[in-house]
């Protein structure tokens, strides 16, 4: 199976040349530093995501501390354990 797709995106001007100032730099290939910026953008979006559940799930069961966030965890921990 391939590791990798090529693929041609459209970027803006004086961002493809921070990019490319920055492999340069870096000596590193752009296409590593684009790759990496878009795994890093991508693993953001992710846990903003998560975190919006999570706060939708508090909401739900009236948790307002991270006290509260604790307690639930220790509890479901000593749960496992039995």
């Amino acid at each position: 199976m391939k590791r990798h797709a090529v693929s041609s995106i459209s970027l803006p001007v004086r961002l493809l040349a921070e990019a490319t100032e920055f492999a340069r730099r870096e000596k590193r290939p752009r296409s590593d530093v684009v790759r990496e910026a878009l795994a890093q953008y991508l693993d953001a979006k992710r846990w903003k995501e998560l975190q919006a559940v999570g706060a939708r799930a508090a909401k739900r069961l009236g948790i307002t501390t991270m006290e509260q966030v604790d307690d639930l965890i220790h509890e479901y921990r000593r749960e496992l354990r039995k």
